[in-house]
């Protein structure tokens, strides 16, 4: 039997599939040529993992999880922790690696699956299919004699079908039936978004690699499990589960061409951003309210001096402003 998902193009999700192109266009012509774009996909790849891996209980903080993208050791976490966050961060690597790969196999799969649930299983085997039965909830995914042949039929779509779709809508479906499927033992949920994510980037639909969905689904995971619940209430039709897709692509997409706005000097003087100032501008943007001097300093791990050298081309080009007096004074981002 050949997969063939179940959903109507309602006016509300028109709306969005269409809101999404114009915003994708807006921020694909923005962001050719610009020096920033490595370290704005090394910010997204970090808070794609953190918001991933979150969502399946990592205690980790966002600038845990950034500290161990760059080699800092972190004293007062789990070796699972770390771990489940490493994976994520190769598994992320092995799907823009393979980005431009046209069609998926099973060995791609179980490889994928290998690299993100490696040493971090409570049941099972990484890279294998399950051999036991399991339930998610109240929620019981088919039998595993039935997963192999559900696989081939989502493959064999994925490969075909699916192309002749927007790819907001087929990472969509292919995210929410991975995940009724549930092929694996464990490491479903990681492995459903990776792929996801997978087949926005094969369809050239963020050829940057500087969207995180992820966060999306992070930020209020309870809907984002009464989504998929919804939709087997519904008797397997998408229309919901699509349209709750597609509306976080647009927010993420809104995000990322604030991120640029702010990227974007506001001086005369040309300023190529250095590494530590992009990971300052994004403290102060997860920080609204600003940040005092010492705080920066202690965050960055550098020195009062160092902080203000990093701080002056940024005032100066209008990107952060002081606030406050000279003993109360904290930095924000300008135009917030």
């Amino acid at each position: 039997m050949a997969y063939h998902p179940q959903f109507k193009i309602t006016p509300v999700l028109l709306s969005e599939v269409e809101q999404v192109a114009a915003l994708r266009e807006r921020i694909q012509s923005a962001v050719v040529d610009l020096a920033w774009v490595p370290a704005l996909q090394k910010d997204t790849r970090t808070r794609n993992v953190h918001a991933s891996t979150a969502i399946e209980g990592n205690p980790l903080t966002l600038e845990q999880v950034r500290a161990l993208e760059e080699g800092r050791e972190l004293s007062a976490s789990s070796t699972r922790s770390k771990r489940e966050v490493i994976n994520y961060f190769a598994g992320l690597r092995y799907v823009e690696k393979h980005a431009g790969k046209k069609t998926i196999s099973h060995a791609d799969i179980l490889e994928l699956h290998q690299i993100l649930a490696g040493e971090v299983m409570d049941q099972g085997d990484a890279g294998k299919y399950r051999t036991i039965s399991v339930q998610v909830g109240q929620y019981r995914p088919p039998p595993p004699d039935a997963v192999s042949g559900l696989m081939f039929e989502l493959l064999e779509w994925w490969n075909t079908a699916a192309n002749e779709l927007s790819p907001t809508l087929s990472s969509a479906i292919l995210h929410y039936r991975f995940e009724t499927i549930h092929p694996f033992a464990d490491g479903n949920g990681r492995t459903g978004r990776a792929l996801a994510l997978w087949e926005l980037y094969r369809r050239g639909f963020d050829t940057h690699h500087i969207f995180s969905v992820d966060e999306y689904y992070w930020e209020d995971r309870p809907r984002y499990y009464a989504e998929l619940e919804r939709v087997q209430r519904a008797g397997e039709d998408l229309t919901t589960w699509l349209v709750y897709c597609v509306e976080g692509l647009r927010l993420t997409l809104e995000q990322a061409w604030l991120r640029i706005q702010t990227f974007q000097s506001k001086g005369t003087k040309k300023l190529v951003l250095r590494p530590r100032q992009e990971q300052l501008l994004h403290l102060l943007r997860d920080h609204g309210d600003g940040m005092a001097p010492s705080e920066i300093w202690k965050a960055l791990g550098v020195s009062r001096q160092g902080a203000m050298d990093l701080l002056r081309p940024l005032l100066d080009a209008g990107l952060v402003e002081k606030v406050g007096g000279k003993k109360t004074g904290h930095y924000v981002l300008r135009n917030r």
